[in-house]
C-alpha cells in the first residue's frame, strides 16, 4: 500500500495573505487524519512565507500519524527539526524568489555538508529522506550519503504533454528501478493532481506520495475531508 502524506502548506498560505488565524493548518492536519491520510507534510521555509514555526509545534503535538517536514539543510533547520523532532525530514532545495520548490537538491555537488546533516538528524532516530530529480545518478549518491529514502520530484512529468509525458514517466520509473536495486527507500511528489497520480502510484515499488496543492485546491470547493478522501482512494484503488 502507498502512503499518502497530505501537505499542507497551503492552507497556511491562505492565512499569511491577511496575517490573521484563520485558515488554521493545525486544524487542516487534524481533518487529514481523520480522513485518512498516512502522515501530515509541511514545509517551514527560511522566509517563513506559509508554515510558522508554531505550526510545527502544535502540529507534532496533536497529530497521531506520521510528521514530514521538508527543509533547507541549513542550521537553523536543522536546529529546530532535532528540538521538534518530526517522524521525517525531506532535505529541498530553496530560494527565496521561487513560488514553489523548482527541482531536486544536488546531493551530488552538495555530499559533504549533506552527509553531516543527514547523521545528526539520523542520531535522533529522524528519517531523512532527499527529494532529487529522477536521475539515477542522485539517487545513487543519496544512498551513499546513508539517506533513508529518495523524493523523486515528479514536477517535470506533471507539466509535460505529448511526447515528453512518455518520456517523464520513463525518467520515472528508471530512477525507481536505481532506488529499488539499491536498497533505498522510494517516495514521489510534486505537482500530482487528481488527473495525473494514477501513473505515478501505478509504480508498485513507490512507497509515499506527497501531495499538497491539488487537495487543497479541490478541498476550497469540496470540503478538505472529501478531497483526502477521493486522493487516498485514487493512490490506493
Amino acid at each position: 500500500m502507498t502512503r499518502l502524506g497530505v501537505n499542507i502548506d497551503h492552507v497556511a498560505t491562505i492565512r499569511q495573505a491577511r496575517l490573521t488565524t484563520e485558515p488554521d493548518p493545525v486544524a487542516a492536519a487534524v481533518i487529514a487524519e481523520l480522513a485518512g491520510a498516512d502522515g501530515i507534510t509541511i514545509h517551514l521555509r527560511e522566509d517563513r512565507r506559509h508554515i510558522q514555526d508554531r505550526d510545527l509545534r502544535l502540529i507534532r503535538q496533536v497529530i497521531q500519524i506520521r510528521l514530514n517536514l521538508e527543509m533547507a539543510a541549513t542550521e537553523e533547520m536543522v536546529r529546530i527539526a532535532l528540538k521538534e523532532r518530526p517522524d521525517a525530514v525531506c532535505l529541498v532545495p530553496e530560494k527565496r524568489a521561487e513560488l514553489t520548490t523548482e527541482g531536486g537538491l544536488d546531493v551530488i555537488a552538495g555530499g559533504g555538508s549533506l552527509k553531516k546533516v543527514i547523521q545528526r538528524l539520523r542520531s535522533k532516530g529522524i528519517e531523512v529522506s532527499i527529494f532529487v530529480d529522477p536521475d539515477p545518478r542522485q539517487v545513487i549518491a543519496s544512498r551513499e550519503l546513508n539517506a533513508d529514502a529518495v523524493e523523486i520530484h515528479t514536477g517535470s512529468y506533471a507539466g509535460a504533454r505529448g511526447k515528453a509525458l512518455a518520456r517523464e514517466l520513463e525518467r520515472i520509473h528508471r530512477a525507481v528501478q536505481t532506488a529499488r536495486e539499491i536498497g533505498i527507500g522510494i517516495h514521489a511528489g510534486h505537482g500530482l493532481t487528481y488527473q495525473n497520480v494514477g501513473r505515478v502510484t501505478a509504480i508498485p515499488e513507490i512507497e509515499e506520495l506527497n501531495i499538497g496543492h491539488s487537495i487543497i485546491s479541490r478541498a476550497v470547493l469540496v470540503g478538505l475531508e472529501r478531497a483526502v478522501r477521493e486522493m487516498k482512494a485514487l493512490v490506493n484503488p
